[in-house]
């Protein structure tokens, strides 16, 4: 049975209480088969069988809870609406500060000796301005507790809103005793839960403001698409919306342009600078029938090209997804806090209640005051906000920062998994190697060559493209094979102007009894033990010359092996070549130990066989004979320039080839784990001493207010410095 996947916008959560609380509820919802709610993105990424469940009625489940949901918006929908909530949080904190002005004045009258107007201690002008903001601008408060009351949860609202009105409505009591000539002087503290709604709100919207900073690898990934295609149309240039461009469409593309979508050159040569997707910056020449990848720049000569591929099935939108997601997935780290968070509120109502009644009866006995304050100023410290945004903040900055670099996490566990890392098995050919043979060196004379390269024009092999290759950059002439036969494990035999033709290795030559000379067996022997295919060519049963052909070394590989080394990671090769071959390029690299000549099916095998001796093993590889090892890893990481299907069963996808992005990964998720666990560290240190030192009256509320505004803030700027990540 298939799942559907979707993306959900989620409006109203103010805390981590409010997203554990939905990912819950939709966790036991008939159908699903995960969901992940991210407070950082304010984003639902909902797992179900369409079969059992709808999307509406997802919807529908996540409003009954309070909140409201909606299928994802495009990115520019998302940006306005968040700038639009940031601009209206803003303006709420400016209303309330001016109206919670005045009141600051009056907690000075009870902190320092100092003179204040009449006016402002005048009881009923305490009274009027703090109710302002107690009903209208803190309004959202009680809704949001009450939601969660009533859905039998506790979120931040609900600490706020009893925190706030016990201030309050204690204020009113004490100005009816006034009224009634009970008292001489009422005991007020309407400043008090003025103030602590104005610094939760101020708190809220640096929170905001801070989160909307972490979202900049996105917007800036967005930023690279084109906006608009020149479209083809009966012999007609039209600039048309990217959206509008369709498969198959014809598009013209000038000098300085943006490759609008992927697809292939029709006409016209050029050269294109794909350096946002691989990171080389020099320009790759195009001509008919090659590749072209969207929102790469063309940087001269004026194309016509095929779109092979639009929308989200572009190699960017491609990308921007796994971002999207990667930002959205949870990590396992992030568990223990959800936990927390869970029954965070309820044992904070529990011990604050407890505070009050210590204070009341015990501290000092029938004074309501003191046991008020202390009790409000528990409720107020106290907040699941920094804990709900330590680890996804983190993720989100991290997996962003990374893809900046070309280094794709697909999500939150392989960011924790990749830092555990101590043995990385790499794939020989198209991994380290370029993947794509050349000749290295050739003994004979040109007519042999020219008859060694008509015969190989018959063979599909990648050595065969080689020499043909090799020879037509030597302007000879190909000649017409009149027959053709492929020797397995041997070579190949070819008849080509009633001359035969042989073309292989010492086995091919010994069947077929010629003779081959001490020179040339030397050569053969020094091409070997350099890691390089050698075979000879015979004509008429004589041999007549030796051809080297090798697949060359990435420029990056040494490099990076070295810098896995330096990290203490155990480098493994692992080949289906020959142990020859595979133990010259593995000396070139500075690679020790070499596993060789594995067939296709083995490599899964191997990979366990390493996990079994105790270690984390990363795979890296490019092919589709790769998948299963990159499958079975602890970490699988696919080269970019491989196939489609090592790319999808990968965790990690390094783009452009570029081996030196290994060691930068193993970096990002190291220190994307340190500022997590600093985060929560913070968050938790900042509760567990927050807490004790309310609860012992050392804190006056709106102290304890503004130290639980700044604890989110500190969270999310900590997280922010994963921005400046060196890699």
């Amino acid at each position: 049975m298939t799942t559907k996947t979707t993306t959900l916008d989620i409006t109203g959560m103010t805390c981590a209480a409010c997203s554990n609380r939905i990912e819950k509820v939709l966790n036991k919802l008939h159908g699903v088969q995960q969901a992940t709610v991210n407070l950082t993105t304010e984003q639902a990424l909902v797992e179900f069988y369409p079969s059992d469940l709808t999307t509406d009625e997802v919807i529908q489940r996540i409003q009954k809870l309070g909140y409201d949901a909606e299928l994802k918006s495009d990115n520019d929908n998302q940006t306005s609406r968040k700038e639009h909530e940031l601009k209206h949080k803003r303006t709420k904190l400016i209303i309330s500060a001016i109206l919670s002005a005045p009141s600051l004045f009056v907690m000075f009258v009870h902190l320092l000796p100092v003179n204040v107007p009449a006016i402002l201690v005048n009881p009923w002008v305490q009274l009027s301005l703090p109710t302002a903001v107690q009903f209208l601008i803190g309004w959202q408060f009680y809704v949001g507790a009450f939601k969660n009351l009533r859905n039998g949860s506790a979120n931040m609202d609900v600490l706020v809103a009893v925190g706030t009105s016990a201030a309050y409505f204690y204020s009113i009591y004490e100005l009816i005793l006034w009224l009634i000539h009970r008292v001489h002087q009422p005991h007020l503290y309407f400043e008090t839960s003025a103030i602590l709604i104005t610094l939760i709100l101020f708190g809220k919207y640096l929170e905001a403001r801070a989160k909307s900073q972490t979202t900049n690898a996105l917007g800036e990934l967005l930023s690279l698409q084109a906006k608009e295609a020149r479209l083809l149309k009966d012999n007609q240039e039209i600039m048309v919306p990217l959206n509008h461009v369709k498969l198959g469409d014809y598009l013209i593309i000038k000098p300085g342009e943006k490759i609008p979508v992927d697809g292939e050159v029709f006409k016209g040569e050029t050269s294109i600078d794909e350096s946002m997707l691989t990171g080389e910056s020099i320009p790759v020449e195009k001509s008919v029938g090659s590749t072209l990848i969207g929102s790469t720049l063309n940087k001269n000569g004026s194309i016509t090209m095929k779109a092979t591929k639009v929308g989200n099935d572009t190699a960017l939108s491609n990308i921007i997804k796994v971002v999207e997601e990667a930002q959205s997935s949870k990590a396992p780290i992030q568990r223990l806090a959800d936990i927390i968070s869970g029954y965070f509120v309820p044992i904070v109502v529990v011990i604050a209640l407890f505070t009050f009644l210590i204070w009341i009866m015990f501290v000092y006995p029938s004074q309501f005051e003191p046991a008020l304050i202390a009790a409000i100023s528990v409720l107020v410290i106290a907040c699941p906000c920094a804990l709900g945004l330590a680890t996804p903040t983190s993720i989100m900055v991290g997996t962003g920062r990374a893809a900046e670099n070309g280094i794709l996490f697909k999500g939150g566990e392989y960011v924790e998994r990749t830092h555990q890392i101590d043995t990385i098995v790499f794939d020989k050919t198209g991994t380290i190697t370029n993947g794509k043979p050349i000749v290295i060196d050739y003994v004979g004379d040109q007519n042999t060559l020219q008859l060694l390269a008509s015969a190989e024009k018959a063979s599909e092999h990648p050595l065969a493209e080689a020499i043909v290759s090799y020879a037509q950059s030597k302007n000879l002439t190909l000649l017409d094979n009149d027959s053709f036969n492929a020797i397995p494990g041997r070579g190949i035999a070819a008849m080509i102007q009633q001359q035969q033709v042989l073309i292989g290795n010492r086995k091919l030559m010994h069947d077929l009894h010629v003779t081959v000379n001490t020179d040339l067996d030397e050569k053969l022997n020094h091409y070997e033990q350099q890691g390089q295919t050698a075979m000879m060519t015979a004509v008429d049963g004589v041999l007549k010359g030796v051809i080297a052909v090798a697949d060359t070394v990435k420029d990056s590989a040494k490099n990076a092996i070295r810098a896995l080394h330096d990290m203490n990671i155990n480098v493994v090769m692992l080949t289906g070549d020959n142990k020859r071959t595979a133990q010259a390029i593995a000396q070139q690299v500075g690679i020790n130990r070499v596993i060789a000549e594995v067939l296709p099916e083995q490599k899964a095998e191997q990979i366990s066989r390493l996990q079994n001796d105790g270690n984390n093993v990363a795979m890296v590889g490019d092919g589709i004979n790769d998948a299963p090892a990159l499958v079975k890893a602890n970490i699988g990481i696919a080269i970019g320039t491989g196939t489609e299907v090592a790319i999808e069963v990968a965790d990690i996808t390094i783009l452009g080839g570029d081996l030196l992005l290994l060691p930068k990964a193993i970096k990002a998720s190291k220190a994307t784990i340190r500022n997590i666990r600093q985060n929560l560290f913070w968050a938790f240190g900042y509760n567990v001493a927050g807490i004790p030192i309310a609860a012992c009256g050392l804190l006056a509320p709106w102290i304890a207010g503004l130290a639980m505004a700044l604890s989110s803030v500190s969270v999310v700027t900590n997280a922010l410095r994963l921005k400046k990540m060196k890699l």
